[in-house]
């Protein structure tokens, strides 16, 4: 079910796939972690940035194993309660409220966030996907977007257009948000969003898959 649309006009390859998702249902694609990292067996998630003044300027996140077969790192982010997988060769921190991954370019991010519907205005996750949407578009002229309900009863939008920020070196960007409620108690909910060059955004989908379907939330 879409909850809104663009016009057909302009819109982008990166809805395509969301409509044509199978079942309502994220897919990789067959595309798997390898296809998004670099194999350095999880070094680069302790590694870290050097500061001028020595030290580091990250809050690492914990890593919990290393799956060299699939090229893959398990994290938990204690701030927001999730597990998940990561590709290789990339970086993971948080700040308290939500968790953040990123390639070392930074050019494709992630952030982890607790949502309450209540507080944000919003009756449930399927009113504050629609509300999240139209607020950009509001914000940022030019954005495009998209969402559906998947089968699971989570909610995916797709943001097109969106313009780059100041550290990025290409240029727009495309926004996948993954909405999901609590199943114990929908007025609460996690999103996820995955941002990345426009010309690169032909996978985004299938890497959303990736990270979502491996993912633990601990509701509690």
């Amino acid at each position: 079910m879409f909850l809104f649309g663009a016009a057909a006009a302009g819109f982008g390859a990166s809805a395509a796939p969301l409509q044509a998702q199978t079942a309502n249902r994220l897919d990789p694609g067959g595309l798997t972690f390898r296809d998004f990292g670099t194999p350095d067996n999880g070094t680069s998630f302790t590694r870290g940035e050097q500061s001028i003044g020595g030290g580091t300027t990250q809050t690492f996140t914990r890593v919990l194993g290393i799956d060299p077969a699939t090229q893959a790192v398990r994290l938990r982010f204690d701030s927001v309660k999730v597990e998940l997988l990561l590709p290789m060769g990339w970086q993971a921190s948080e700040d308290g409220e939500r968790g953040v991954a990123y390639t070392l370019d930074k050019r494709i991010r992630l952030i982890v966030w607790r949502v309450d519907f209540a507080y944000e205005g919003v009756k449930d996750a399927e009113h504050y996907a629609a509300t999240k949407a139209g607020s950009m578009k509001a914000r940022r002229p030019g954005v495009q977007a998209q969402a559906r309900k998947l089968r699971d009863g989570s909610f995916v939008i797709v943001y097109e257009n969106v313009p780059k920020g100041p550290s990025d070196n290409s240029g727009p960007r495309t926004v996948f948000d993954w909405v999901y409620p609590n199943p114990k108690d929908p007025k609460f909910g996690l999103l996820v969003t995955l941002g990345m060059p426009t010309n690169e955004a032909g996978r985004g989908l299938q890497l959303l898959a990736l990270i979502t379907q491996n993912m633990r939330i601990d509701w509690q």
